[in-house]
């Protein structure tokens, strides 16, 4: 789809997590650009695991990344989107609603843990016993009121990368409080044995108990005084299902080898909304870098290039002073190469803090983003 650069000047951003924001910042220079985002503040969603260990420092202000950049920040929640007008319905927090054009539009609203249906997604109450990594707030203020016996046994329900973050880092910060990990199948099954060996010695020496083939379906079948819900992520894409775009088998937009929607090619797809690749902070910028790049490339009469990713490592981390490095074949595979303890820990926060870095610095240096593409 080719179109002409004072044709598509209007571009809209729904999300503004990793890939909506990297998106934002490299189209910015060229187009005028509207972020859609109820939040006034940028979260860090990899260092959640921290934040439920009470530490701060996961969030900072759009204002501040956005400063100088043109970049319109409508702090509010899409509620339609109207594909065949070019139109998105926003609900603002303020109360307002806006009604916004768009040439292209780039949808990147993510994912959120997939909580059973009958559990709250939002604690507020202070009563609920259930949380999850977008609580992961809630569950720190819990877990700093604790006396004695009380709220002094937790589960965390979920044996993936996320899930033994929060277990490591949880059991770190509180010592004295019973932690189970449960899973459904066996513990982080996607990497190497050496790897897996690594994670089962640091959960013991923390006091973590490990439940493997251990499946739940209701968080009421957990006995435990809390919960933390890590079992599964799913995408954010109601709004794309009610506008008619095409989803796979499992919720996520389809997409062409350039990131545009397969059945509505003037919406371009980024981060885990997006059907193709893993869900992760480490395929979300690069998609969102990409995506921008396909609307640049057609803005200027050009074929938009494939999007091609070449998987390197995963890491974690394991509370902090330990933590786990996974070196990947090029295909997502996990090689039996691994780096351990405190020499991961160092690598993990370099890597956590590089993120955010590069985002800031490509609000003045936009072009810095195509480093993230192979």
């Amino acid at each position: 789809m080719g179109m002409t650069a004072h044709a598509r000047t209007e571009i809209v951003v729904l999300g503004g997590g990793y890939a909506g924001l990297a998106a934002a910042l490299r189209l910015a220079p060229q187009h005028r650009v509207t972020l859609v985002e109820p939040r006034e503040r940028f979260v860090e969603r990899v260092r959640l695991h921290q934040v439920a260990a009470g530490q701060a420092g996961a969030v900072h202000p759009y204002e501040k990344i956005l400063a100088g950049t043109g970049i319109r920040h409508v702090t509010g929640r899409a509620a339609r989107l109207d594909t065949a007008g070019g139109r998105v319905e926003v609900e603002t927090n303020d109360g307002q609603h806006l009604d916004l054009g768009y040439d292209r539009l780039v949808y990147a609203l993510g994912s959120r843990t997939k909580v059973p249906a009958l559990v709250p997604a939002t604690a507020g109450t202070g009563t609920t016993r259930v949380y999850s990594a977008e609580t992961a707030a809630d569950l720190a203020t819990r877990m700093a009121g604790r006396s004695g016996k009380r709220n002094g046994r937790l589960a965390v329900v979920g044996g993936g990368l996320t899930g033994i973050e929060m277990a490591t880092e949880l059991g770190e910060a509180h010592p004295d409080c019973e932690i189970r990990l449960l899973t459904a199948g066996s513990l982080a099954a996607t990497l190497s044995e050496p790897a897996r060996r690594h994670l089962r010695s640091t959960l013991d020496r923390l006091g973590v108990r490990v439940q493997e083939d251990a499946p739940v379906e209701d968080p009421d079948e957990v006995d435990a005084d809390a919960v933390l819900w890590s079992a599964a992520m799913t995408p954010t894409t109601g709004l794309a299902a009610e506008a008619g775009l095409a989803l796979d088998e499992h919720g996520r937009v389809r997409v062409d080898a350039a990131l545009r929607s397969v059945s509505h090619p003037e919406i371009v797809v980024a981060g885990d909304a997006g059907a193709g690749w893993r869900m992760a902070c480490a395929t979300a910028m690069p998609t969102g870098a990409h995506a921008a790049g396909t609307i640049l490339q057609e803005a200027r009469g050009a074929a938009a290039p494939p999007f091609r990713l070449k998987y390197v490592l995963v890491c974690m981390s394991l509370g902090r002073s330990d933590g786990l490095v996974q070196v990947l074949h090029t295909d997502d595979r996990p090689r039996d190469l691994v780096l351990t303890g405190r020499p991961a820990a160092w690598v993990k926060e370099r890597i956590v803090s590089s993120t955010i870095g590069l985002l800031s610095y490509a609000a003045r240096h936009p072009a810095a983003l195509r480093t993230l593409l192979f």
